[in-house]
C-alpha cells in the first residue's frame, strides 16, 4: 500500500469555475430562491450537489425556466439562439461564460464574417462546442482528431481558419493543427492559443507527477473534459491513472504495490474533495504528504455586473 502522496500544483479550480460557482452563490443571497441554472454551472457533481442544496434549480434548456425568472447561463458557454429565447421569456439573464470561452465565440465571429470556413478542433456534443458552433453555424466544420483532419473538405482551401475548444488536451490539439497546417497552408489562426492556462498548466503539472508516481488519481467528473485529458496525459506517459469522482471510487486494487500516489484534480473539482482523498489514502496508510510545485496562477475574473454588489 501507498507511503507518499504526492499533490500536483496547479491543480482544481480554475478562474472561470471560481467565477462561475462564485456567480450562483451570490445570486441566490441576492435574488433569493429560486435561481435558475442552465446546464451544470461547472462539469462537477459534487458542486452541482451542493449549489442544489443552497437553493439553485438546474434545468437544462431555457425554456424550463419560468418566465421572468432568473437563470445563470453555465462557465462551457451558449449559442446566441439562447439568448434570444430567454428575451422572448422576459428571463433575467446572469451570464457566467468563462472569459476565455467568450473569446473563442468573438474569435468565431469575426472569421465567418470574413467568409472563413472554420476548423473548429473539439469533441462533439460538448457544451462549449455546441455554444461555439452556434455563433456560425453555416461556418464551422467540427474536426475531433487527426483522422479526421486528414479528410475534412473545406469550399475554399485559401480561406480556411481553426479555432478550438479551451479544455483539449494540448498535445493533441496540436497534432491536429499540425495536419490541418500540411493541407492548408494559408490557414490562419487564433490571435491566441484557445486551449485556456488551466488546462495547459494542469496538464503539464500531471506530466511532471506521471514521472514521479506510481499511480494517479484524478478526481473530477465524468463529463469533465480536463479532467479526462489528465488521465489521458498521465497513460501516456506510461503511468496508470484513474478518474474518481470522490475517495469513495478508490479501488484498493489500484494501489497495492504501488508506494507513490499522485493526486491531481480537473479545473472544476473543489479542493475539498482532494483533501477527502488525502485523507482515505492516510487511512490506508501513507505518511508523507509533498506537494509537487510547478507553475503559479494568479489569474482573476471580475464578476458579471448583476452580482457585483456585495454579497450580504
Amino acid at each position: 500500500m501507498p507511503n507518499r502522496i504526492l499533490l500536483a500544483w496547479p491543480r482544481g479550480y480554475c478562474a472561470g469555475v471560481e467565477r462561475a460557482v462564485d456567480t450562483v452563490e451570490r445570486a441566490l443571497r441576492i435574488y433569493g430562491e429560486p435561481v435558475y441554472v442552465r446546464k451544470q454551472i461547472v462539469h462537477n457533481i459534487h458542486v452541482v450537489r451542493s449549489l442544489e442544496r443552497k437553493g439553485a434549480v438546474f434545468v437544462e434548456e431555457e425554456d424550463e425556466v419560468p418566465e421572468g425568472a432568473v437563470v445563470i447561463l453555465s462557465a462551457h458557454g451558449v449559442a446566441p439562439s439562447v439568448y434570444e429565447n430567454s428575451r422572448r421569456r422576459r428571463l433575467s439573464v446572469i451570464d457566467a461564460t468563462c472569459p476565455l470561452v467568450t473569446k473563442v465565440h468573438l474569435e468565431a465571429r469575426r472569421f465567418a464574417r470574413d467568409g472563413y470556413t472554420i476548423l473548429l478542433i473539439g469533441h462533439e456534443g460538448h457544451e462549449e462546442v455546441v455554444g461555439t458552433s452556434g455563433e456560425a453555424p453555416e461556418h464551422i466544420r467540427l474536426v475531433g482528431s487527426p483522422a479526421e483532419a486528414r479528410t475534412i473538405r473545406v469550399p475554399d482551401p485559401e480561406r480556411v481558419a481553426y479555432l478550438s475548444q479551451t479544455t483539449l488536451s494540448v498535445d493533441e490539439t496540436n497534432a491536429v493543427v499540425e495536419v490541418l497546417r500540411q493541407r492548408f497552408p494559408m490557414i490562419q489562426a487564433p490571435p491566441r492559443d484557445d486551449i485556456c492556462y488551466a488546462t495547459q498548466n494542469r496538464q503539464e503539472a500531471v506530466k511532471e507527477l506521471a514521472l514521479k508516481s506510481d499511480v494517479i488519481l484524478v478526481i473530477g467528473s465524468e463529463n469533465s473534459s480536463n479532467s479526462n485529458r489528465l488521465v489521458e496525459v498521465a497513460r501516456e506517459l506510461g503511468t496508470p491513472a484513474h478518474l474518481i469522482d470522490d475517495d469513495t471510487e478508490i479501488d484498493p486494487q489500484w494501489l497495492r504495490g504501488h508506494d507513490v500516489v499522485g493526486v491531481t484534480s480537473g479545473a472544476s473539482a473543489p479542493e475539498w474533495l482532494v483533501e477527502r482523498v488525502v485523507d482515505h489514502l492516510k487511512l490506508s496508510g501513507a505518511t508523507e504528504v509533498d506537494q509537487l510545485r510547478t507553475v503559479e496562477e494568479h489569474m482573476a475574473f471580475s464578476l458579471p455586473a448583476q452580482v457585483r454588489q456585495p454579497a450580504v
